[in-house]
């Protein structure tokens, strides 16, 4: 295999681990915390977690092992989207797995939980290992979306498990996957299978995170990737001087990644989703704010400017989610059929015209006509709007242009405004990770096999205390339902891990919120440049600003 000089390079790091873990196996032993609760409708959670809620929250110290020795047999997954360190969490499971006992097995299952229903497996080796350290991408094992959630689902992993004498999977993914880790871990609990299930934080975007799992792995890679090239941009936008730059950034659910860069890199427009939800905030009103950026530089000279937009804006917009909500409803069942097959958009638009209320219309018809169109594209399997497949960025930076086009006409606009636009969201997942992440995931994974070594099952691995030294990071496990909560799912009454949204009273935002003003108005762009590998720690080993701003250090 031909690899390149950085991967040959990348091969030889040697991961740190939190003091405790350096230990060695046989001089770590487990310090119990208080029992746990489901962050909301406990009652209900420990109703369908019998076996395994309420569970002690637990750290790693130095201290006698107290561990029952026995041979262990060992399954992992990698599970959802691609996230740069998932290798590493493989490495460190497989570390310390062969670290407490050579003849321990690890099994890679491939192609994310269809693996395991498959019984589709590899036996990891020394040499399978080692091609893959500190690397990005999932393609180790192969990554997957299928659910692990129903009674026949878990009848066939439970005789996978039993055919290879698996004592323990380990899943690797972001909220949906460890709330199927969770559930999956109940009932090999409740079936007596003796078999641990142990979960490990992932996800770029920053949405799998609480008092207890201070960030998800990936999250600091695919910012600062990210990061430096809206900082090249911001440097192009310095020198040329004619185009005000509008970048999509990932994050459907929450605004985690944008406001990361924006703080990287210091745009001209961030916006944040959690805010327009939290202060109602019309398409009109948002593109104002906008503009009013692009005028007042424009207005002296300045035509030029960025604005960072995360993936999932148009859904946090109140009147938005209405309109987006009455087309579903409009295209319910054969209606799809009937308006897919009127000739012409006119004709399309007439239909829609009338199928939807005065409120939604006016906010329809202020839209581009390419993206009144991608509304109208192929549905989702629940026959709903593909949000994702909306060009916000396209969409803002049309909106602005008509409300400039206002402010000419009005005398109170001079500047020129042309725009580029741009989406950033998998040249991030699977990018070299940084030291942090290559430091974080190796943990993460070493971590793991601890808490299956002390029997532990339900739990998350977890690593805290991250914005100090690896030295100084604290490991140990959290029970999964503590996270959870109940949420309304296809119809159903779901468990599922509650989403971390930007807190806009938390430090991050506010420092943004505080600085914002200076930065729409003069040209503050920072360019963090290309991620670091080696050299001074400060610069190599620095977590995410977001992370340094919610630790005060």
């Amino acid at each position: 295999m031909t690899i390149s000089t950085l991967q040959k390079a990348r091969y030889s790091y040697n991961p740190k681990l939190p003091g405790m873990l350096r230990n060695g196996i046989a001089e770590i032993c487990v310090k119990n915390g208080a029992p746990t609760e489901s962050v909301a409708d406990q009652e209900k959670i420990k109703a369908l977690f019998p076996n395994t809620y309420g569970k002690n929250e637990i750290t790693f110290q130095k201290g006698a092992n107290t561990s029952t020795a026995k041979k262990q047999v060992v399954g992992v997954i990698l599970s959802g989207g691609q996230a740069p360190g998932g290798h590493n969490v493989v490495c460190g499971l497989y570390d310390a797995l062969k670290a407490t006992d050579k003849d321990n097995v690890l099994l890679g299952f491939k192609g994310g939980p269809s693996g395991l229903i498959e019984d589709d497996y590899i036996e990891m080796t020394d040499e399978f290992i080692d091609q893959y350290r500190n690397t990005g991408g999932f393609d180790i094992i192969g990554s997957g979306r299928t659910k692990l959630e129903t009674v026949p689902q878990f009848e066939i992993v439970t005789e996978v498990a039993k055919k290879h004498g698996l004592t323990a999977i380990v899943i690797i993914g972001g909220d949906d996957s460890n709330t199927n880790a969770a559930v999956l871990a109940e009932y090999m609990a409740a079936h007596n299978t003796g078999v641990q299930v142990i979960g490990c934080p992932k996800t770029i975007d920053g949405d799998l995170k609480n008092e207890d799992i201070e960030t998800s792995f990936g999250f600091d890679t695919a910012t600062k990737t990210y990061s430096e090239v809206i900082g090249n941009i911001e440097r192009d936008a310095n020198s040329a001087k004619k185009y005000w730059h509008f970048i999509k950034l990932m994050g459907r659910s929450a605004s985690h990644v944008t406001l990361e860069c924006a703080l990287q890199t210091q745009p001209n427009i961030c916006l944040v989703g959690e805010e327009v939800a939290a202060k109602k905030q019309s398409l009109s009103e948002i593109a104002d704010q906008i503009a009013d950026s692009v005028a007042v530089r424009g207005n002296r000279g300045d035509n030029f400017g960025v604005a960072l937009i995360p993936e999932g804006i148009v859904e946090f917009v109140p009147e938005f989610s209405k309109l987006i909500a009455e087309i579903n409803e409009l295209l319910a069942g054969e209606k799809t059929e009937q308006f897919n097959a009127l000739p012409s958009w006119d004709d399309k638009y007439a239909f829609i015209e009338k199928g939807l209320t005065a409120e939604s219309m006016a906010v329809f018809s202020i839209l581009p006509v390419g993206i009144q169109q991608q509304l109208f594209l192929e549905r989702d399997p629940h026959g709903n709007v593909q949000v994702s497949l909306i060009e916000s960025e396209k969409l803002f930076a049309e909106l602005v242009k008509n409300k400039l086009a206002e402010r000419a006409a009005a005398g109170t606009y001079t500047g020129k405004f042309s725009t580029l636009t741009h989406f950033f969201g998998y040249e991030g997942r699977c990018a070299f990770p940084s030291n942090f992440d290559s430091d974080y995931c190796y943990s993460l994974g070493y971590n793991a096999f601890m808490l299956i070594q002390y029997g532990f099952t339900g739990y998350l691995s977890k690593v805290s205390n991250l914005s100090a030294p690896a030295e100084e990071w604290v490991a140990g496990g959290m029970p999964i339902t503590k996270m959870m909560n109940i949420e309304r799912r296809n119809g159903e009454d779901k468990p599922v891990i509650r989403k971390a949204l930007v807190e806009l009273d938390g430090a991050p935002f506010k420092y943004f919120a505080e600085h914002r003003a200076k930065w729409a108005d003069e040209t503050c762009f920072l360019y963090p440049g290309a991620i670091q590998y080696y050299g001074p720690a400060e610069v190599c080993d620095a977590t995410t600003k977001t992370l340094a701003l919610e630790q005060a250090k």
